[in-house]
């Protein structure tokens, strides 16, 4: 079992996120990057699936939100599947997912469906068995991080990534134990993607099975561009057009005897003047040019199923600590998937508020139409504001 309590409490103690990261399958249930689910009562062998679809992390699925989620429909025998399509995330919650698993013992799988990659890969190699699709892949490699202060300080910091070295290569032995370990200390510092084959012959993967399109990541791609040795045929799939929305079926003429009743319509006053009711009482009074400026809203109900996901999308970019991307996002009509993945992308681009684990290239460059940071010019558009705010 791997300890990472006493990993973790160093890291917080410097003020470090160490990051290693970069749906028969089911598509998940609305697109969402995680959900648990048991089987139905009355099948001949329950099943408790898991889908970590996703950041590992504050991003997607937290180690504390799996285990609470996981312990609320596990009855303590049942065959566990955990399936990932993972770009990594959270090295910590990586492991400590890790271990989780290696504590079901026998009755746990992990499923590789498309990607396992950093601290994905860690997280999988706890379960007693792992399975590959036989077009997925496992990608391995070291962690790293950023930090300020003096020499003393950084020594410190290279201790603790020596330190979570040594935990990510005990995840990966305790699943292959006959590893040659200069071998596999190698291709974590050269960052290796691992095919089904090539992850079964090293005793990473038990078994590989059929494998089914599946998309390799959520989002633009900004994270898995940082790699440096990313496929090509991943790479390829973020210059792809998004698939086309299913068209509506073709409306039914309605029957003699039975005239459809009309819906009233709205007047164009009284959905804006709903708007602004709506988002005053959900706190989002900033938002009402944005959602008026979607040229969508037609009705009550659409005015209020917009106002919800305008708030949802709010909430998110607070928690980024961008809140001024919120209307935009909420003018283009993004949904919250949408918006988490774009955010996502746009701090790993920037390289901020994030410890991630392998430095980008020297010319990486931000996504494409995302601006870098410029500390200066913030400070210099707040500096007035708190000028104004201390005169009150």
């Amino acid at each position: 079992m791997i300890q990472i309590a006493m990993l973790k409490a160093q890291a917080d103690a410097l003020g470090l996120r160490v990051f290693n990261k970069f749906p028969s399958v089911q598509a998940p249930q609305d697109k969402n990057w995680y959900s648990i689910k048991a089987a139905a009562e009355g099948e001949s062998e329950q099943v408790i699936e898991v889908y970590i679809y996703g950041e590992i992390g504050a991003w997607g699925v937290t180690a504390n939100q799996f285990i609470q989620d996981l312990k609320a429909v596990d009855d303590g025998t049942s065959p566990i599947v955990v399936a990932f399509n993972s770009i990594g995330g959270d090295l910590f919650d990586g492991l400590a997912i890790h271990n989780v698993l290696n504590r079901l013992g026998e009755r746990c799988t992990a499923r590789v469906d498309a990607l396992a990659a950093s601290a994905a890969s860690v997280a999988a190699c706890g379960a007693h068995r792992l399975v590959m699709a036989s077009n997925a892949m496992l990608m391995i490699h070291n962690p790293w991080t950023w930090a300020s202060g003096d020499a003393e300080d950084f020594r410190k910091v290279a201790d603790a990534l020596d330190q979570t070295l040594e935990a990510i290569v005990a995840s990966y032995k305790r699943k292959a134990p006959d590893i040659d370990d200069a071998e596999l200390r190698e291709m974590i510092k050269d960052e290796t993607w691992l095919t089904a084959s090539e992850a079964k012959n090293l005793g990473l993967c038990d078994e590989v099975i059929d494998g089914v399109t599946v998309k390799a990541m959520v989002g633009d791609g900004g994270a898995l561009r940082r790699y440096r040795n990313a496929p090509e045929d991943l790479l390829a799939q973020l210059e792809q057009q998004p698939e086309d929305p299913p068209t509506d079926p073709e409306p039914q003429e309605p029957s003699p005897q039975d005239p459809p009743t009309p819906t009233p319509q709205a007047s164009a006053a009284e959905l804006a003047a709903q708007i602004v009711r709506d988002c005053a009482e959900a706190g989002i009074s900033n938002l009402v040019e944005a959602l008026t400026g979607t040229g969508t809203l037609k009705d009550e109900a659409s005015v209020k199923a917009a106002i919800q996901g305008a708030k949802a999308v709010r909430d998110l970019c607070i928690s980024a600590r961008l809140p001024e991307l919120a209307p935009g996002f909420v003018k283009d009509g993004l949904g919250v998937e949408a918006v988490r993945a774009r955010l996502f992308d746009k701090l790993v681009g920037n390289g901020f508020g994030e410890i991630i684990n392998t430095p980008p290239p020297e010319d990486d460059l931000p996504p494409s139409g995302v601006k870098a940071v410029d500390p200066g010019a913030i400070y210099a558009s707040r500096k007035p504001q708190a000028s104004k705010g201390a005169q009150r």
